[in-house]
């Protein structure tokens, strides 16, 4: 949960996590949602990736979704993000996948100019929307023919 928390706090998204180490365990490790990696020195845990597969109608092949990278501030710039991104590229080549992609938040230049000195594509041309609460309910609910 530490992790979830510094990064959160990073995001300037305290107040949305909802979170709790019974639920991670449920969803991740239980149900299977979702799977993570751990970056170390040591013993102790630097960083984090949680990813899941998603699916590319075009490709005709499954993908990778990165839901959240994350290194604690002390550990950044030693290659503990780019070692989980090459790790997750190897995943996505040995399962077969098509892609491996991300969203980050627009104001988060260090990310951005990481994420491109590696090559990835920006994708201008797509906006991610999202329902959730109350708004999710209420849709889940409409009548459809």
């Amino acid at each position: 949960m530490c992790f979830i928390k510094a990064l959160a706090d990073y995001e300037k998204m305290s107040d949305q996590v909802v979170a709790t180490e019974e639920l991670l365990k449920e969803w991740i490790f239980e149900k299977k949602k979702a799977e993570v990696i751990f970056a170390c020195e040591g013993d102790k845990e630097v960083g984090f990736a949680l990813f899941f597969h998603n699916f590319s109608t075009f490709l005709g092949r499954a993908g990778i979704y990165l839901e959240d990278l994350f290194v604690l501030p002390e550990y950044r710039g030693k290659g503990y993000g780019k070692g989980l991104l090459v790790k997750l590229a190897q995943i996505t080549i040995e399962r077969g996948c098509g892609r491996l992609e991300w969203a980050c938040l627009d104001w988060n230049q260090p990310s951005i100019d990481f994420y491109r000195s590696l090559g990835a594509a920006q994708m201008d041309e797509w906006t991610t929307y999202r329902l959730t609460g109350k708004t999710l309910e209420s849709v889940s609910l409409l009548k459809y023919d």
